[in-house]
């Protein structure tokens, strides 16, 4: 087995324990907002569910990416992993303008939220949002992919000390309107940080330079050999965020 492999193999394993650990920490979240009336809480859980999704596209995707290349698809499928990049990424941009169009009615009209409910939930979902940090933690930076979900859960983990917070203010101040003023600043918080996975995903789908690689100090080098009178006609992309491929017409 290459080191390619044993690599993707424990990708694939990883983004498994997560997406399953997220669709429990969801489905508790959903039943813990609706009893508590907590709107900070569903949005958490709506975060987790957008989650599990990003993570078992991730988990598919890395799966599929390592099918052999064929006649027909002769760089393989390692691109699918741009293309889920870019799915999570937009699926995560749908889920914040939702949560922020919800609490701007929830500020407007204001409910009563359970705050101890509340309270109990948000913690739990911040140890299990934690753990699945931490599952994908030292794979985050080796594959857009898992980069990508790895922000989903990122985002979640904070946005569970935020909801622990207000749980907290809300028990002793009774300030209901923090509930939804936070889901808002968290919504922010997470579209900040999918833009820099949007822009690298597009640029890698349009065969974009790489924003680290200079062209012509590539071009100007190989034109110092004696033997090389010019270069021309070069192309330099991503195939993934991994595979580099360049290619010129040499005289």
């Amino acid at each position: 087995m290459t080191h390619h492999q044993h690599t993707n193999e424990n990708f694939g394993k990883n983004l498994l324990w997560a997406t399953l650990l997220n669709v429990v920490i969801t489905v508790f979240q959903i039943v813990g907002g609706i009893i508590s009336g907590s709107l900070a809480l569903i949005s958490d859980a709506i975060h987790n569910l957008g989650d599990a999704l990003a993570v078992f596209i991730a988990f598919i995707a890395n799966k599929v990416s390592q099918k052999e290349a064929t006649t027909s698809k002769t760089f393989g499928y390692k691109r699918i992993e741009i293309l889920a990049a870019l799915l999570n990424a937009l699926v995560l941009v749908v889920i914040c303008v939702v949560l922020v169009y919800e609490s701007i009615e929830r500020i407007q009209q204001p409910k009563e939220i359970r705050a101890d409910i509340m309270l109990f939930v948000a913690i739990i979902g911040f140890l299990a949002n934690l753990v699945a940090v931490f599952i994908l933690h030292k794979d985050s930076g080796k594959n857009i992919n898992v980069k990508a979900a790895y922000l989903h859960l990122l985002g979640d983990t904070f946005s569970s000390v935020a909801v622990i917070v207000v749980g907290i203010v809300i028990y002793y101040k009774n300030i209901v309107w923090l509930d939804p003023a936070v889901t808002i600043l968290i919504s922010l918080y997470l579209l900040k940080h999918t833009y820099s996975i949007i822009k690298e995903t597009v640029n890698i789908l349009m065969q974009g330079t790489p924003a680290n690689i200079d062209i012509m100090a590539i071009k100007n080098y190989l034109e110092s050999f004696n033997e090389i009178a010019n270069i021309h006609h070069v192309h330099l992309w991503n195939l993934n965020d991994r595979e580099i491929h360049f290619e010129c017409h040499i005289e």
